[in-house]
């Protein structure tokens, strides 16, 4: 997201080979038809490109590429937005960033992220609720060999592909989490579908859970914490992935303009196109910006970081779907149309955009967040 260093480089160069490869567009289309959300073989090779390990420290089996591991998650997440690629690297970014935080107990299932043997996935939204992963209604209760999982999750993304989930549940009056086996008896995952092609998420049932002491993640104190570092993870991905996006389709679209001519001269050298071509470009630019201070406050662990990742989701996921339903237009009749690839975008888009808070959720947070600071200054 920022001035990217060599190894940074060689390393987009080659994740944009592997997705131009294994994860065009045509794939994406083809995995829909298939009704297949990815191919677990295909996550593997990603993960045996270091995509699951950058967030996991070299003493548990991980390493970055620049030893920012979050600036090279976000390089990652900014290359699958330029064809929309399949595959779990969000849920599995964010169980991750959990796991590391606490990783006494959880070292094989770290290991079994890091190698793409294992998918896993966050599990904090519950029915009928907006994201707010301080609080939970699913509950764990402790028994004398562990602890019991009650409740029901959804929007649990590539739920049913996953062998353990990260279960959000309230112990003692304070939320917890859990490393819970999808194949546990009282576990019934069924699938939802999502607006995008390929996303899939599932709703997860908890009938008696039981699990033991060894499943629970960091102590109460470090929970908190720990979920507001899942939290900036997920945003900055969603907006780095954003970014990727805007960059695809504003470069699709601007070519257009110089490809179709009307009355003999291009589109693109209409005045009245100019503008709104200029306005996208600032736009894109400042969206790239948010992101990229997002993406540095999180990777230094900058206590500005709440409020940077708010910011850039807010501006960025308000922004993009205008731009992309501006270049719909600029495309004319064909940019409605389900053969032409706008539409793969603008629904990745769509569904992020309502993903770990709206637009309007940040703005309210950046508001609270700012008038606290200036209340204290």
């Amino acid at each position: 997201m920022t001035s990217p260093n060599p190894e940074q480089l060689l390393f987009a160069s080659t994740t944009t080979t592997f997705l131009e490869k294994q994860a065009s567009l045509t794939h994406v289309r083809g995995l829909h038809a298939s009704e297949v959300s990815f191919q677990p073989e295909w996550w593997q090779r990603a993960a045996e490109l270091g995509w699951a390990s950058l967030l996991v420290p070299e003493e548990l089996g991980g390493g970055s590429v620049s030893g920012d591991g979050v600036a090279d998650l976000a390089i990652v997440a900014e290359q699958i937005g330029h064809t929309v690629a399949p595959g779990p690297l969000h849920p599995v970014s964010a169980v991750l960033a959990g796991l590391v935080e606490a990783p006494d107990g959880h070292e094989q299932t770290i290991e079994a992220l890091v190698s793409g043997e294992l998918v896993a996935s966050w599990a904090v939204y519950e029915p009928r609720r907006p994201f707010a992963p301080s609080q939970a209604a699913t509950t764990a209760t402790r028994t004398d060999r562990g602890y019991r999982i009650d409740g029901v999750k959804d929007r649990v993304e590539a739920g049913a592909e996953s062998g353990a989930l990260l279960v959000v549940a309230e112990l003692d009056g304070v939320v917890r989490q859990f490393v819970v086996p999808t194949d546990a008896d009282g576990v019934t995952v069924t699938p939802q579908s999502s607006v995008d092609l390929v996303k899939r998420y599932a709703r997860v049932q908890f009938d008696a859970v039981e699990v033991d002491e060894s499943a629970v993640v960091g102590t109460a104190d470090q929970t908190p914490a720990i979920i507001e570092r899942q939290r900036q993870i997920v945003l900055v991905l969603q907006c780095a992935e954003i970014v990727g996006i805007l960059d695809a389709v504003l470069a699709m679209t601007n070519q257009w303009l110089f490809d179709r001519h009307s009355f003999g001269r291009p589109l693109a050298s209409y005045q009245a196109l100019k503008h709104r071509a200029a306005d996208m470009k600032m736009w894109f630019e400042a969206a790239r910006g948010t992101t990229a201070g997002a993406v540095r406050a999180v990777g230094n662990r900058s206590p500005d970081a709440e409020l940077l990742v708010s910011v850039a989701k807010a501006y960025v996921a308000e922004r993009a779907p205008v731009m992309l339903q501006d270049c719909v237009q600029l495309h004319g009749g064909i940019g409605v149309t389900w053969e032409h690839d706008l539409h793969l975008y603008l629904r990745r888009v769509a569904l992020y955009r309502a993903m770990f808070g709206s637009p309007e959720d940040h703005h309210r947070a950046v508001y609270a967040r700012s008038s606290a600071q200036e209340a204290t200054a």
